[in-house]
């Protein structure tokens, strides 16, 4: 396991230093506008069941915060969708915006991602699977009191999210700590940037399944307290590459069937 994760860490210093920011871009995904981007992952999420029919989604500020896009693009895709009756927004005590009864089908239908654009997705689950092996590997080796400490503390955060929204931040919040808490450098960038990358095309999820994610955490962080690096390793690898099955195309493929 060990020469295997020094390999990774090979491959993983080497992009850091070939690699300029952002040249890792998936080339055909990037070509939608954020405000598209941001429509498709909300539809996405109704058409596979993630977001049920009346359900109240968090506030446009949330909402942007949660999908990582800036509050301007978050409204205009809000609104975009409210015109199509995908979503509905009441006003006064109670309002919000919510999932429409009955979302037209036609325009959920165009709300997906092409196969080249799940493929493209799936890739990148391979990539942050190399990095999350090799910072998980020296982040228990290297991570300080005060670092582990803090992991600690954004699982409490995450086991006690009352949704999606607020659980996504607190979720990259932890995975970027423990790339920092590897001590691997300028390589951190590059294990950085291509988290950033994947969580662009996060959907929202029932906070249920959210809360049973956050378990491979805790477990994650009292493997690196002990300093037992195999069994961290191991619990990161299934962490992420579970991804596969459980981000968008991983669902719309066994729906599919």
């Amino acid at each position: 396991m060990g020469r295997k994760v020094a390999d990774m860490t090979r491959q993983l210093e080497d992009a850091a230093d070939s690699s300029p920011i952002g040249a890792g871009r998936l080339a055909g995904i990037d070509r939608r506008s954020a405000i598209d981007a941001v429509r498709l992952r909300i539809g996405m999420a109704i058409s596979l069941g993630l977001l049920k029919p009346g359900e109240r989604l968090p506030d446009q500020e949330d909402v942007a915060l949660g999908l990582s896009v800036s509050p301007i693009t978050a409204r205009r895709a809000l609104a975009s969708l409210a015109e199509q009756g995908v979503v509905v927004r009441r006003r006064g005590r109670g309002g919000g915006t919510f999932v429409a009864d009955e979302p037209p089908r036609n325009v959920l239908a165009e709300l997906s991602a092409s196969p080249a654009e799940s493929q493209a997705v799936n890739r990148l689950v391979d990539r942050r699977l190399l990095f999350e092996c090799a910072v998980t590997h020296y982040a228990a080796i290297n991570a300080t009191a005060e670092q582990l400490d803090e992991l600690d503390r954004l699982t409490r955060d995450m086991a006690e999210s009352t949704d999606w929204s607020d659980y996504h931040q607190a979720d990259e919040q932890f995975h970027q700590l423990v790339g920092t808490a590897s001590g691997l450098g300028t390589a951190i960038e590059v294990y950085h940037e291509t988290l950033a990358e994947l969580y662009a095309y996060f959907i929202p999820y029932p906070i249920e399944l959210l809360h049973k994610s956050n378990c491979d955490h805790v477990a994650l962080v009292a493997a690196l307290r002990a300093g037992h690096g195999n069994e961290a390793v191991e619990i990161a690898r299934k962490h992420v590459d579970i991804l596969h099955r459980t981000m968008f195309m991983g669902l719309a493929a066994r729906t599919d069937k």
